[in-house]
């Protein structure tokens, strides 16, 4: 190992809780712990379930769509297939198929499906039996099952067999979403068996999600990874919750009333992220077509009886949502995540994204690769791809690998006036700093009629540009962005150039695109955009 590998190395793990470390040694040395157990009697819950549908992953029998790309299920070699991406073959253990959108046509593929899994995945071998594959689908063949349908005997003994294994491995060397995925499988198994054992899931579950529901949520709602795919995830696992409750009466009160209340704070979270068109901002990793949207979402929670809890916007914990007639701007004033998990954080630090007239116009580059293709993941976490400041070539952050992070940006001096017209925010980060370059800091003012980014570089620097990626149908041509609402470009103390590029609307999915390119020509450098009333 080269003495920068190591430094690098060592400046990802300083900011690892010690019982990560302690952990992640410990699933190095000691394998996967597996312990069959007698199948406990299951509770008797009426047949009601209805969640937020997913989109459907099976396109025949015995073939597959995940990210994008369809495979065939051709042996049992196929379900840990080294040829394919890593989240790939999660998907194919997820079965999140059961509960997409018509299901009931796929019926007699989902019946075949399962017991074909148990065959050819003895436990606790491959991709199926890891922890999080695991916990989701426990959960997805519990869901299943209370929605009408029964799982075979085989299938009932294998799903407790899979719940002790799972309690025997929760994910605390990963802690965050991995960890609350676990404690939600583990209260679904202990709520659809009794006993004493099911009673030991069932509390070990509300016992994790007791200590991790307050860490994983800000402030004003939105999870703490601010990732807004997981943040999505994160409100369709609340609200499952609830309605797990509702139906099985297995719940002490004042936990229902914390599941509650934090969905309800969510749901307003989620929706102070979400454009005009519906679709959730891209900050950190985001795409569509993983998560459930945000209408299906409200939705689901109407049906349990809640509603988006009010919101003090425009602030949506250190996201900042200003609207000024058909205009709306998000903006990207905050962490990059948590200290100890960074592993969905992009180098996004001060960028934003823009609606007009009910149009996404301006968006971040998304996230179309998690495993795989380690450069584009590279790519695609870099400042470069996202709307904001990139200096001498480097990113805000240091991202590096697929999912990790080692210096990282902070934010300063956040400013907000929402009050009188124009509204402005303001913000500084030190994220070039770590190489002797400047702070960067950033204005935005929104009015009616335009937006207006000033840009400031207090300290060294060679060469310094700002990105605009336009969303299509939006492009750039002859100083101006045309689409459904045309946009006139004015740059001040920098030179204003175009350059293809893409926008990873899906995973999988890379869009070309236009991107705007400002040159700064100095320290200064304000860009404005201006529409007609």
């Amino acid at each position: 190992m080269t003495l920068s590998r190591l430094l690098l190395l060592l400046r990802t793990a300083r900011y690892l809780k010690p019982g990560q470390v302690v952990w992640r040694v410990r699933r190095k040395l000691v394998p996967a712990q597996f312990r069959p157990v007698d199948t406990p009697a299951m509770r008797s819950v009426p047949p009601e379930w209805r969640g937020a549908a997913r989109f459907a992953s099976m396109t025949g029998p015995v073939s597959f769509r995940f990210l994008n790309r369809e495979e065939t299920l051709s042996g049992p070699s196929s379900w840990n297939d080294p040829t394919l991406p890593k989240l790939w073959l999660y998907n194919l253990h997820y079965f999140d198929d059961l509960l997409a959108e018509s299901a009931g046509e796929r019926t007699v593929w989902h019946r075949d499906l399962i017991p074909r899994w148990i065959r050819e995945n003895p436990a606790p071998h491959g991709n199926g039996w890891e922890p999080y594959p695991t916990s989701l689908r426990i959960i997805n063949w519990i869901r299943w099952a209370w929605s009408g349908h029964t799982l075979p005997d085989t299938a009932v003994e294998n799903l407790a067999n899979q719940a002790n294994c799972l309690s025997r491995n929760l994910e605390y060397h990963l802690l965050g979403n991995h960890l609350f995925a676990n404690a939600k499988a583990l209260i679904f198994a202990g709520t659809f068996f009794e006993g004493p054992l099911a009673d030991c899931w069932r509390m070990t579950g509300i016992n994790i999600l007791r200590k991790e529901l307050p860490e994983q949520t800000l402030q004003n709602g939105g999870h703490f990874e601010r990732s807004t795919i997981y943040h999505s995830l994160f409100v369709e696992d609340l609200l499952d919750l609830v309605q797990l409750a509702r139906l099985t009466g297995a719940i002490p009160d004042h936990d229902i009333e914390h599941w509650k209340s934090t969905a309800a704070r969510a749901l307003a979270w989620l929706d102070g992220l979400t454009h005009p068109d519906g679709g959730i901002a891209f900050f950190n990793d985001a795409a569509f077509g993983i998560a459930p949207e945000s209408k299906a979402l409200q939705e689901y929670a109407a049906r349990q009886g809640l509603a988006a809890a009010p919101s003090p916007a425009p602030d949506f914990d250190d996201y900042i949502r200003l609207e000024s007639g058909p205009a709306v701007l998000l903006c990207d004033t905050a962490p990059i995540g948590p200290d100890y998990l960074p592993g969905h954080a992009h180098a996004d630090s001060l960028s934003f994204e823009f609606s007009l007239a009910g149009h996404r116009m301006i968006a971040n580059g998304g996230t179309s690769v998690y495993g795989g293709d380690p450069a584009l993941r590279l790519v695609e976490r870099s400042t470069e791809a996202h709307n904001t400041v990139t200096v001498d070539g480097q990113s805000s952050s240091e991202v590096w690998a697929e999912f990790r992070v080692a210096r990282r940006a902070h934010i300063k001096g956040r400013s907000i006036n929402a009050t009188n017209l124009p509204a402005e925010v303001a913000a500084t980060h030190d994220g070039f700093r770590r190489f002797g370059g400047p702070s960067h800091k950033r204005r935005w003012e929104l009015g009616d009629t335009h937006l207006t980014i000033e840009d400031e570089l207090t300290g060294a620097w060679k060469r310094a540009t700002a990105r605009i990626r336009l969303v299509p149908p939006f492009s750039f041509a002859e100083g101006r962005i045309d689409g459904p609402t045309p946009v006139s470009v004015k740059v001040d103390g920098g030179t204003l150039r175009h350059e293809p590029g893409h926008w990873a609307r899906e995973f999988g999915v890379r869009v070309p695109c236009d991107i705007l390119c400002i040159d700064f020509t100095g320290p200064r450098l304000t860009t404005t955009l201006t529409w007609e009333a």
